[in-house]
């Protein structure tokens, strides 16, 4: 339908080029070029494989003059064929200028990355003879099968500490819960105050009566802001003293429990390698035993001579801090609920402590 509909068609205006045959065109578009533009367009059509068999054929219905190939019978390969020699390799072809410059890096990088999943291996089997070890260990000290390392000294200073930690923990949550208590005291006692300020108001005939009260709940609620904020320093010291100083030392122990576990398994070890009967290969693992234990025996002493260390640091700062706050816990109590304002005042003073009101608003930068 197509060629029908070509056929009646108009003739194109003047204006417009008239439509020509192919070879008409493509003579006059490879005149208009040189010849050596035209070479490398004639070994593309001639890379046809039927191009040995249209070489022969005149201008008309063939590849005009201009695009056909000097080699008539040249054997072009067919279209995605595979050259004859292929490397053997899979691998990138190496680059010959940058091959001497980087190569020992890369050497390295690559070795590194085949001894990691060894080296891994390596350490998830220490790992695992070293966790089985421990656990026989334990499971023998409970059992009473086998014999553990005991510094007498030493166990009763980690157990005293940890009676002290407890019995501190308890003073704690008891001075907090007090603290609480307190603060909603304080509150009451300001609402009673402007309670009986309203009433003041409000009955002539109890004025004075109500305003003697509204001043009492005023001066109460104000020395007991002072009062609050003793305690807040107070419980800020014994909560960092317990759970920061102590439970640092006490990491130290728990190391040093580990250590010491550690320490008796590979003595265990040792101790029954040296029970077999003389061999070869009874001496290799007698030396490897002997070279295990020498590691944790040094990692054990190290670790008990830090605690022992840290024990006696502790104490020191310990008794030094809770002096200080002990007193100041003291006086405080008793200078307000014995009236003492100068006192408490005092008190607040001596241990350099700001009173905190609700309404009171942190310093600026500048102020700090």
């Amino acid at each position: 339908m197509s060629m029908s509909m070509s056929s009646t068609m108009d003739p194109p205006p003047s204006g417009l080029p008239i439509s020509t045959s192919y070879p008409e065109r493509m003579s006059s578009s490879a005149a208009s070029y040189p010849d050596d533009v035209n070479k490398p367009a004639a070994m593309l059509v001639t890379s046809n494989p039927t191009s040995a068999n249209v070489s022969n054929q005149g201008p008309v219905g063939g590849i005009p003059p201009p695009f056909r190939s000097s080699t008539q019978n040249r054997q072009y390969p067919t279209p995605n064929s595979l050259p004859s020699c292929l490397p053997t390799s899979a691998s990138a072809p190496s680059i010959p200028a940058a091959a001497g410059a980087s190569g020992s890096q890369n050497g390295d990088s690559n070795a590194r990355l085949l001894r990691s999943p060894q080296s891994k291996i390596e350490t998830l089997k220490n790992w695992s003879i070293s966790t089985y070890k421990c656990t026989k260990q334990l499971m023998f000290e409970k059992m009473g099968k086998t014999s553990r390392t005991v510094d007498t000294e030493l166990e009763s200073r980690i157990e005293n500490l940890r009676d002290i930690k407890r019995r501190y923990l308890q003073v704690l949550g008891l001075s907090r819960a007090f603290t609480s208590h307190f603060y909603h005291v304080i509150q009451t006692q300001q609402a009673l105050a402007e309670v009986f300020s309203d009433l003041a108001q409000k009955s002539p005939e109890l004025q004075q009566e109500f305003l003697y009260n509204a001043e009492t709940q005023r001066n109460l609620h104000k020395n007991g802001e002072i009062l609050l904020s003793a305690l807040n320093f107070f419980l800020s010291s014994v909560n960092t003293l317990c759970n920061k100083t102590i439970e640092d030392t006490i990491l130290t122990i728990k190391q040093y429990e580990n250590s010491r576990l550690e320490y008796d398994a590979y003595r265990s070890d040792l101790e029954l390698m040296l029970q077999l009967p003389k061999s070869e290969a009874s001496s290799a693992k007698i030396e490897e035993a002997q070279k295990n234990f020498n590691l944790y025996k040094i990692s054990y002493e190290k670790l008990r001579d830090d605690v022992n260390i840290k024990l006696q640091f502790l104490d020191e700062n310990r008794i030094k801090v809770m002096h200080k706050q002990l007193l100041l816990f003291h006086n405080a109590i008793s200078a307000y609920f014995s009236g003492n304002q100068t006192a408490l005042e005092s008190t607040l003073k001596q241990f350099s402590i700001k009173v905190r009101t609700p309404n009171s608003s942190s310093p600026s930068w500048l102020e700090q």
